[in-house]
């Protein structure tokens, strides 16, 4: 049985194959303005590391803020129980999620069979989201990629108050013109980040294990961040943190596909 699943995201489209229960492959494009589009790109770049075509497919499940455009789903599902799936399924210890991707960041409690509990999520501003960090990273002027091994270089992380991420980048630049050290103006956007996630996290309770999904996990600085100020140790999960929500998907797929 050969599934897939397609997570079409604001900033990025994955796509991942799994057959009989195991990951054949997966892949991470950039969005178009186009989902159709960035979902066909997503699931033939997986298709192709796999060594398999379109007709090889069983089941195809739909997840993501473009999830109603993936014009060869099956199956359209939330991307709350799609991350909560996945992260279940590589650990079942997992009973906290926190998505932080490109335009919103959740929070999903799970109970013992990975089913969500409860959820908060924060989709009304672009704070404390992977797309708050590329705005923060132009106006720093440095890579996306290098603030989690810049912020581990501060010694005194600047105060970021803002909570619009607008107001926040102008808050950024005149710290820089005030002659702000730029490793330790990164450390407090990540500090920032993380007072937004712990905020989320206290409107569905605190339940170990946690782990952290999204495109933002790969944030070596807002993981530390987060760890920080919970206090608790968060759970690495043995797959790319950004295609676990193609990942649930897939395994809706295959749950489907089975039934089917």
């Amino acid at each position: 049985m050969i599934v897939a699943g397609c997570d079409v995201g604001s900033l990025t489209g994955k796509a991942l194959i799994m057959k009989n229960s195991e990951v054949l492959s997966y892949s991470i494009v950039p969005s178009t303005i186009k989902p159709e589009k960035t979902s066909w790109n997503a699931l033939e770049a997986a298709l192709e590391k796999a060594g398999l075509k379109t007709g090889d497919l069983e089941y195809i499940v739909g997840t993501g803020y473009g999830r109603m455009k993936v014009p060869f789903a099956n199956l359209n599902v939330s991307e709350l129980s799609c991350h909560g799936k996945g992260a279940h399924w590589l650990v079942p210890t997992i009973r906290t999620v926190i998505d932080v991707g490109g335009q919103d960041c959740k929070v999903i409690r799970l109970d013992e069979d990975g089913r969500i509990l409860d959820f908060a999520m924060n989709d009304k501003c672009a704070a404390g989201t992977g797309r708050f960090l590329e705005v923060m990273a132009r106006a720093l002027e440095v890579k996306l990629e290098e603030l989690g091994e810049l912020s581990k270089k501060s010694t005194k992380p600047a105060q970021i108050t803002s909570q619009c991420s607008v107001f926040a980048e102008t808050e950024v630049i005149s710290l820089i013109a005030q002659g702000v050290e730029v490793v330790d103006i990164i450390a407090g956007i990540h500090e920032s980040i993380a007072s937004r996630i712990i905020s989320l996290i206290h409107k569905v309770g605190l339940k170990e294990d946690i782990t952290v999904t999204g495109g933002v996990a790969k944030n070596s600085g807002v993981i530390e961040a987060i760890k920080k100020k919970l206090g608790v140790e968060i759970k690495k999960l043995p797959l790319d943190p950004q295609v676990i929500g193609a990942l649930g998907a897939a395994l809706i797929a295959e749950e489907k596909s089975s039934k089917k």
